[in-house]
C-alpha cells in the first residue's frame, strides 16, 4: 500500500505548489518520493531543462522510495483534508534519472537572489526570441555558463538551464532582497538551494559502458 503523510497543512500546500509547477513544466511529470529520515520526505522531479528539482517537507512515505504520477499526487494533495493520503499507484519503472548519492555537499558560495533572478529573466527573454524545435529554449542557450562560483576546493560553472529551472519552479523571489541562493557541490554534482526548493545537475557526464 502506498501512503503519504504530511503533518502540517503549510507543508502540504508547499509540496502541492512544487508538484503543480513540475506538472506545468511537463504534463506527464513523475515525482519520486523518498524518505530522507524518520521525519522528512524528499520530493524529486525531472524538468524539460534536463536538471533535477527537489523539495523536502516533514512527513512520512510508505514505501520509503516510490515514484508516482505528478497529476495524481497533485490531486491527492489538493483534495485530501486528512494528513494521510494515497499519492497514486507506484510508477517506479517510469523514473529514469540518477539521483545524487548521500555525499557530503561542500558549500561553495552564496549568490544574491536578485543577481540570479535578473540573469534568469534575461535568459527567458532570449529564449522567447529563440524557441527550439520542441518549444523549449535551444540547447546552445541552456548550456551557456552564466556564472562561475569559486569556493574551498571547487570552481563551479552554473549553466543557464539551472537558472531556467529555478525560475520555472518558482524557487526564487526577487522581492526578497536579502535572500540568497546557496551553491554547493560534490565532485560529481552541482546544487543550487533557494527558499522554495533546490536544483541539481551533474557536473560531468557519466562515462559510457563498454562491452
Amino acid at each position: 500500500m502506498t501512503e503519504l503523510r504530511i503533518f502540517d497543512p503549510a507543508d502540504r500546500e508547499s509540496l502541492g505548489a512544487f508538484v503543480a509547477r513540475a506538472v506545468r513544466l511537463d504534463g506527464q511529470a513523475m515525482v519520486r518520493l523518498r524518505r530522507r529520515n524518520e521525519k522528512v520526505v524528499e520530493a524529486w522531479a525531472t524538468t524539460p531543462f534536463d536538471v533535477l528539482v527537489t523539495r523536502a517537507v516533514e512527513g512520512e512515505v510508505t514505501p520509503s522510495d516510490v515514484t508516482v504520477s505528478g497529476n495524481e499526487l497533485l490531486a491527492a494533495l489538493t483534495v485530501t483534508r486528512s494528513d494521510r493520503m494515497d499519492p497514486g499507484p507506484p510508477q517506479d519503472l517510469l523514473w529514469r534519472s540518477e539521483l545524487p548519492t548521500n555525499s557530503e555537499w561542500q558549500p561553495v558560495d552564496d549568490l544574491p537572489v536578485k543577481v540570479v533572478s535578473d540573469l534568469a529573466d534575461r535568459g527567458v527573454e532570449l529564449a522567447r526570441e529563440n524557441v527550439g524545435p520542441q518549444g523549449t529554449p535551444p540547447a546552445s542557450l541552456m548550456d551557456q555558463n552564466v556564472l562561475t562560483v569559486s569556493g574551498p576546493g571547487h570552481e563551479v560553472k552554473v549553466p543557464m538551464r539551472c537558472l531556467f529551472a529555478l525560475s520555472g519552479m518558482g524557487f526564487v523571489d526577487s522581492s526578497l532582497g536579502e535572500d540568497v541562493v546557496r551553491v554547493s557541490a560534490t565532485d560529481a554534482w552541482l546544487r543550487l538551494d533557494a527558499r522554495y526548493g533546490a536544483v541539481l545537475r551533474r557536473r560531468r557526464a557519466l562515462l559510457p559502458l563498454l562491452f
